[in-house]
């Protein structure tokens, strides 16, 4: 354990990135308790609100992580100083992404549907953190060989193939598999290769005049969207609370 430790953690000077990393996940479980709390009128929390002005939590967030981004450049990647400065950026991060349907949208869409997008991206960024760890590069330039890795010519044709298949994934409307797909090649591949949702730019552009490619994409992006629509929402309230369901308006009297 102590030979994998220094071999993939710190010899490699990963160790502050899995400090910013903990440090990510722990304060968006922390507020996000504080938040439903608050929301359910429990515990001593409440909003911050000096003079009727409500301070949302991604403002010293934003400060966190501008301190702790530019102290993590300033320091490198060894040395307490930089475990300190990833912590604080990671704490930072944690704060901003946990609102980010509010920088979204440019309005306090917090416990609605569109208050999801953030728990979305706060997996999807802690999964990438992950991937890096686990030693995937972006592009895929950790699957080039030591020939390869040596010349200029080799690096730059993987970074523009794997890039390409990216590009062509996120045009067919697989932004998720499009982001994962930076750091795994294959999974980008596979994106790029299947049918594009119905909605997406690639769609309107390539499938307007082949219509059964228009019909099995609807027919595929149903069957998709009924399979997973459900689990997806089960886990997103699991994390980050149910949101608030907006009640019908009354019936009209005739």
């Amino acid at each position: 354990m102590g030979n994998w430790w220094h071999t993939n953690i710190a010899e490699p000077g990963k160790l502050p990135l899995l400090l910013a990393l903990a440090a990510f996940v722990l304060t968006f479980a922390i507020t996000r308790t504080i938040t439903r709390m608050i929301r359910a009128g429990k515990g001593p929390f409440r909003n911050i609100t000096p003079g009727g002005l409500h301070i949302h939590h991604v403002v010293p967030g934003i400060v966190l992580t501008v301190v702790g981004g530019f102290g993590a450049v300033a320091a490198g990647r060894h040395g307490v100083a930089a475990g300190i400065c990833a912590v604080i950026f990671g704490v930072g991060a944690g704060l901003v992404l946990d609102e980010f349907a509010l920088i979204l949208h440019l309005d306090d869409v917090y416990w609605t549907e569109e208050g999801r997008q953030s728990v979305e991206v706060v997996v999807l960024t802690a999964s990438l953190v992950v991937l890096v760890l686990a030693g995937f590069s972006p592009l895929g330039v950790n699957d080039v060989t030591d020939e390869e890795q040596q010349g200029r010519l080799g690096v730059i044709t993987t970074y523009v193939i794997n890039f390409c298949f990216v590009l062509i994934t996120l045009f067919k409307g697989k932004t998720r598999m499009a982001v994962v797909g930076t750091l795994v090649p294959f999974v980008a591949l596979v994106g790029a290769l299947r049918l594009a949702r119905p909605t997406s730019p690639w769609a309107k552009r390539f499938y307007r005049n082949r219509h059964r490619a228009r019909s099995k994409a609807v027919l595929r992006a149903y069957h998709h969207d009924v399979r997973w629509a459900g689990p997806r929402r089960k886990f997103q309230d699991l994390i980050g609370g149910a949101p608030d369901r907006t009640p019908l308006p009354p019936a009209r009297k005739s």
